[in-house]
């Protein structure tokens, strides 16, 4: 769920990994190197974001070759455009209460 998301993107190199795999899949290692962490500290976050289901893992041997999941990020981009409109549409309304209130002084 977007709770899952957004508690998974909370941490900066948790959305330094998401920006780095936004340009495609990649290794574990390849991650590892990316960022200059230990395998362990990166592994802790890989492990964070696949709970969510931010990012899949497909092994293959010895191979670990991370993606995004792109449905997963388009459900949390649809709450908060859903958010969006709902504030955007209470300010209006707020707006308006002062337009009126404006107009009769």
């Amino acid at each position: 769920m977007a709770k899952d998301t957004f508690n998974a993107l909370a941490h900066p190199l948790r959305r330094e990994i998401v920006e780095r795999l936004s340009s495609g899949p990649a290794t574990v290692g390849e991650v590892t190197r990316d960022f200059g962490v230990s395998k362990p500290t990166i592994s802790r976050h890989l492990k964070t974001l696949e709970e969510a289901g931010v990012v899949s893992r497909v092994i293959a041997g010895r191979n670990h070759r991370l993606a995004l999941r792109p449905d997963t990020l388009a459900e949390a981009s649809g709450w908060i455009e859903s958010q969006r409109r709902r504030w955007e549409s209470l300010f209006d309304a707020v707006g308006e209460y002062l337009e009126e209130r404006a107009d009769r002084r």
